[in-house]
């Protein structure tokens, strides 16, 4: 392993299909958000014609929908690397910190300036991987969510194919209000979860000195050498 200073070391956390498949889903999410709250409220209204030719909103509609895709893309291969791939072990290896009740309340302590940083066998602590879970449940419902709002609209193809296994969703939800009302507040509990994730990922990366952040771009944090 190269040297990082007298102390630590560098160690490979994050490889590169996490790290893309994380911008990627940050980046579709973010202009999900935007293009979300233009089709529930339109706040840019294209010049007024007699010209039937200014269809904002259906651009906006497909824009979102593309997003949607890419999206769901991405959660599906995000999902293929925690299973499959050989650098994303010690994610799934996180589940045994997690199922150690000893690990959560040392990072609790840690948290609260009470207790040096726990050893973890994962990459993720308890506390981390309870809520990347529920972020990534969450996710899950937002796309099936959206998958049932788009085979409305679109009958052919694949809105052809998933139609009858998303009626099927829409009536386990009751109806399509009540899609549309789940839709919107899985969208506002990820608008939550965002500026929660970045703060504990900077408060990890300035309390623990070892690079957290860079890992997510870099794929490397620097860790304190075991004697």
């Amino acid at each position: 392993m190269p040297k990082h200073g007298p102390d630590r070391i560098s160690e490979y956390e994050f490889s590169i299909g996490l790290r893309l498949t994380h911008w990627i889903r940050f980046f579709a999410i973010t202009f999900l958000v935007v293009s979300g709250f233009y089709i529930s409220y339109v706040f840019v209204s294209p010049e007024i014609t007699s010209e039937p030719v200014n269809f904002m909103n259906a651009k906006w509609r497909l824009a979102h929908q593309v997003a949607g895709f890419i999206l769901i893309a991405v959660t599906i291969f995000k999902l293929y690397l925690f299973i499959f791939d050989k650098h994303s072990k010690k994610e799934w290896i996180s589940i045994v910190d997690f199922f150690n009740p000893k690990v959560w309340i040392a990072q609790i302590k840690y948290y609260i300036f009470l207790g040096p940083h726990p050893h973890l066998k994962g990459v993720y602590n308890p506390l981390q991987f309870a809520s990347y879970l529920f972020f990534y449940l969450v996710l899950a419902v937002i796309c099936l969510t959206g998958l049932v709002l788009y085979v409305h609209v679109y009958h052919n193809g694949l809105g052809g194919l998933l139609y009858e296994p998303m009626r099927y969703f829409e009536r386990l939800m009751g109806g399509l209000a009540n899609v549309r009302t789940i839709h919107r507040i899985a969208m506002w509990v990820i608008i939550i979860f965002v500026p929660v994730h970045v703060y504990m990922a900077v408060f990890n990366a300035v309390k623990g000195k070892n690079g957290a952040m860079d890992a997510i771009v870099s794929g490397y944090k620097f860790v304190k050498e075991e004697h």
